[in-house]
């Protein structure tokens, strides 16, 4: 097993091995350029040097054990050399070959690679490599963007093309880290994490994904990085609905793979963004200011536009723009004069434009307001159209009104090209974070205050973050009938109506003995769809409705199942459980009966999941308020529902290997004090 000290000496080396040809030489001139202090060895038995180094014949051949290696030579050589290394106790490669597991051919090459690597930290295979920008060493075998920084932000790609086009940003985010991870045969996301948030230099970690094969070892590494006080941000791609693939059911269609990330991104308190521009944003200010503690920012424009758009962006997102204090008001008033109304987003006009002292007053009286931050929309003038004196006096301001009131500074853009990279410069030197575009600065900062609340009810509910282990399902499955799937879920405790199952010529006869009204429905462990096959009918009030709805159903069965009608319900919930091939089992309730198609209103569970992760689901859904007694409505049984919910996760852990798929529609809810029945239930699993 690849040890934590490895993966530091790969990420960190102070010796690189360099094996192969035109790459290699890259390798080398990267590193040169960046200043890599260590030393360089190349390896190639038909070269004397490379780039001006003294070439050496093999691996075995080196000077001393290298701390890294570039492995730039076809698969097959590649993973005899990768098992040499790992023999001399060196501490990592980069495997840049391709044709392992992506390909047809390439399965052999891939247990290979697994069974010669021992203890030693492989990145890849198929992976661009590790660019360090703390001490120059970049295991990189192409042209980047990024300069050597002293602190900076960490980004691990599964795309290494990806990666380049983050290394050419210009947006005065610090790279110390960008990671191309490849196919991740040995080392994968959760490894890099955990051994870069050790570094006080790392300042956040940014991802760029498209799926998470360990997914407790990934919520390890999180909850590792949060306790170190480095934030996460994820661009998840490929948002394709995996779960879905797998069943017709309504359970499958709500919670799809790409919800089960966006349910796993918030219990670990990692904030989802949605492009790259967006993450670099994000990261830049997380990088200068970290978590924010809350949501309250100000906003100070010379423009009654600029303020319009802040205002209008920023109620779509989860900020708030708290009055203005008295205190400040009437200094703002006193300040500016009548003929500026004094409100946030606050339009400053242009009165005091170009003048240093009365702007600094301006912008340090909001913000001794005590906003969570305070952002100034400021767009520069081309730069060709020469200097900007008063843009850079508004700059000044602002940092000078930080430092005056003790809370946090801003500078946002309203397009990304408006703020050019000298004043950028000048910010971060100052701790103010420069926002480049409305739209992605705005959002940027919704992410940070989101962590920060995030991070605090963690920690308050001293929460489990950690999912439970996936297991893979065993045996050949079946899709139970509904009798026996309730039959199953009540043996748990879950309730479900009086009923009996009988042939359709005696349905008419039971249906007297249970008391009308009464429901009745084809008995089939082939109907996942009853109402839809037409094996339903419900509030049949006499012995002739229940026969005449029996006789139609013949088609379809020879046994009914005739059970109370529930009345007087309060709501109607679907609670399912489905498999996701990364997740393993997981639970969703939402909306149920008719609204499961109309709201689409639902929300994941991860597993294991406690009381209040529960009663939070709950509360998510949009039908909630109307369940909890909205405007003077019957409040519902939620204690009951919660109890269910329980019930059926019990069930659902002590049969992981075995359940496939519960779809229970609807959940009636009753008043409160009168419990929650299963109206209906599917339930797919191994055969016994």
């Amino acid at each position: 097993m690849t040890s934590l000290t490895n993966i530091k000496r790969l990420l960190s080396p102070k010796s690189i091995a360099v094996v192969g040809g035109r790459e290699a030489a890259e390798v080398i001139r990267q590193c040169q350029k960046m200043g890599y202090e260590g030393n360089i060895w190349p390896v190639n038995p038909k070269r004397d040097n490379v780039e001006g180094l003294f070439c050496y014949a093999s691996i075995k051949d080196l000077p001393a054990v290298p701390d890294a290696s570039f492995v730039a030579i076809p698969r097959g050589p590649a993973v005899k050399v990768i098992g040499e290394l790992a023999q001399m106790g060196a501490g990592g490669a980069v495997c840049y070959a391709s044709g392992f597991s992506e390909t047809t051919d390439g399965a052999p090459y891939h247990d290979a690679l697994i069974s010669c690597s021992g203890a030693l930290a492989v990145a890849g295979p198929n992976c661009y490599g590790v660019l360090n920008y703390l001490e120059g060493a970049a295991l990189w075998p192409d042209q980047h963007g990024g300069e050597t920084v002293e602190r900076g932000v960490a980004i691990i790609t599964q795309s290494g093309n990806i990666g380049i086009s983050l290394t050419m940003q210009d947006r005065s985010l610090p790279l110390a880290f960008m990671i191309s991870v490849g196919n991740q045969a040995i080392l994968s996301i959760p490894d890099y994490i955990e051994a870069l948030c050790e570094d006080d230099r790392i300042s956040a970690i940014g991802l760029h994904m498209e799926g998470i094969s360990d997914i407790p070892a990934f919520c390890r590494a999180v909850e590792k990085a949060r306790h170190k006080g480095v934030p996460v941000v994820a661009l998840k791609a490929g948002g394709s609905e995996i779960g879905a693939q797998l069943t017709m059911s309504h359970t499958s269609t709500l919670a799809g793979s790409d919800t089960l990330y966006s349910a796993l991104f918030y219990r670990i308190g990692i904030a989802r963004v949605h492009s790259l521009s967006e993450l670099i944003e994000t990261l830049k200010f997380l990088h200068v200011v970290g978590p924010l503690s809350g949501n309250n920012i100000s906003s100070l424009s010379c423009s009654g536009g600029d303020a319009a758009l802040v205002a209008d962006m920023g109620s779509k997102l989860d900020l708030q723009f708290g009055p203005i204090p008295e205190q400040q008001t009437r200094e703002l008033e006193e300040q500016m004069g009548e003929k500026v109304t004094v409100s946030n987003p606050f339009d400053y006009h242009t009165y005091i434009w170009g003048n240093l002292v009365e702007k600094t007053n301006c912008f340090t009286r909001l913000m001794q307001g005590g906003y969570d931050a305070t952002l100034l929309v400021l767009d520069y003038p081309k730069e060709q159209l020469g200097q900007a004196p008063d843009w850079d006096i508004a700059v000044q301001a602002m940092i000078a009104a930080q430092l005056a009131s003790g809370h946090q500074a801003v500078v946002i853009s309203t397009l990304p090209e408006n703020l050019p990279a000298y004043a950028r410069k000048v910010l971060i030197e100052n701790n103010v974070v420069p926002l480049q575009g409305l739209d992605n600065g705005l959002k940027a900062i919704n992410s940070a205050a989101w962590i920060g609340r995030r991070w605090q009810k963690i920690n308050e509910c001293d929460a489990n973050t950690i999912l439970n282990e996936r297991h893979n399902f065993i045996g050949e499955v079946e899709m139970l009938d509904e009798v026996h799937a309730k039959q199953l879920l009540s043996q748990y405790g879950l309730r479900v109506p009086q009923s009996k199952t009988v042939p359709i010529d005696q349905a008419g006869k039971v249906s007297e003995e249970i008391g009308y009204p009464v429901v009745v429905k084809a008995v089939s462990n082939n109907l996942a769809h009853k109402t839809e096959a037409g094996g339903v009918a419900l509030n049949l009030l006499n012995r002739d409705m229940v026969e005449n709805a029996s006789q139609k159903m013949r088609r379809l069965t020879d046994v009914v199942l005739v059970e109370e009608m529930i009345t007087d319900v309060v709501s109607e919930i679907i609670i399912g459980v489905s498999r996701d091939p990364q997740f393993g089992l997981s639970i969703v309730v939402g909306s149920g009966g008719v609204f499961v198609e109309l709201l689409k209103d639902s929300t994941p569970l991860l597993l294991p999941a406690s009381r209040n992760d529960i009663d939070t689901a709950l509360k998510s859904l949009k039908l909630y308020p109307m369940m909890d007694g909205y405007r003077g409505l019957v409040r519902g049984d939620i204690t009951a529902l919660t109890d269910t919910i329980e019930k059926l996760i019990h069930f659902v852990e002590e049969n992981d290997t075995r359940l496939m798929e519960v779809d229970i529609n609807p959940v009636m809810v009753l008043p409160e004090g009168r419990g929650v029945i299963l109206a209906d239930a599917m339930i797919r699993m191994a055969k016994q």
